[in-house]
């Protein structure tokens, strides 16, 4: 019998052998390759870095902005105490100063309601007006005016319907007139502007302005 010649399988052959210096040369491929993709990796982040660098930074200065106070919102929180501390003194003073305005106004109204009666009984003792009484007068005019400002009157010229003919009818309109005034005044509340009062006001001045231009106003001389 022949012999079958031995034929040894393909997955057994020995794989060929590389020199040391075909290892070097593809080991230096490989590692140059890998630096290849490290700088190109490197630099990409480079890139995003650069290119997310101001969206990070308007992110952070946001967030800044919405979690950290400000320096101006401090300092008013700061000093709210200060300015409501002010504003209530303002407010306080403006009372004052209003109560003041009214009880200045109630002073004149009697001021001028006295010296209307003083005026008036001097008259009717005399029957004339001395220098002493028309001085009065003019004290009377000044506080009439005062009266109708403060109430928020102008200065308007109003015509009477009945006039005075005489002093004597005169003295009896400006008795009658300087208790009304006051009246009037007394009356009226605060910060309210009263029509009565300046029409009152406006009506005896009308009356002093036409008492001046009466005859014997004073005594004649002889």
């Amino acid at each position: 019998m022949s012999r079958e010649p031995l034929v040894q399988p393909t997955g057994n052959r020995s794989r060929p052998k590389l020199s040391r210096f075909q290892l070097q040369v593809n080991w230096g491929m490989i590692t140059q390759g890998v630096l290849q993709l490290a700088k190109s990796f490197t630099k990409a982040l480079v890139v995003l870095a650069i290119l997310g660098a101001p969206f990070t930074i308007s992110i952070a200065a946001q967030n800044s902005q919405i979690h950290a106070p400000s320096v101006d919102g401090q300092r008013r929180e700061r000093d709210d105490p200060l300015e409501t501390m002010e504003a209530e003194m303002l407010a306080k003073r403006a009372i004052k100063e209003e109560e003041r305005q009214y009880r200045e106004n109630l002073e004149r109204a009697r001021d001028l309601c006295a010296l209307g009666t003083t005026i008036v009984s001097s008259f009717k003792k005399k029957n004339w007006l001395d220098e002493g009484d028309l001085k009065k007068l003019e004290k009377v005019e000044k506080l009439a005016k005062g009266i109708r400002r403060a109430a928020g009157g102008s200065e308007d010229e109003v015509e009477m319907e009945n006039p005075p003919r005489d002093i004597a009818s005169a003295m009896e309109m400006l008795e009658t007139l300087s208790q009304s005034l006051k009246a009037n005044v007394e009356k009226t509340p605060k910060h309210v502007i009263s029509a009565a009062v300046i029409d009152k006001a406006n009506v005896l001045l009308e009356l002093i302005r036409i008492l001046r231009s009466l005859p014997s106003a004073l005594p004649s001389k002889a």
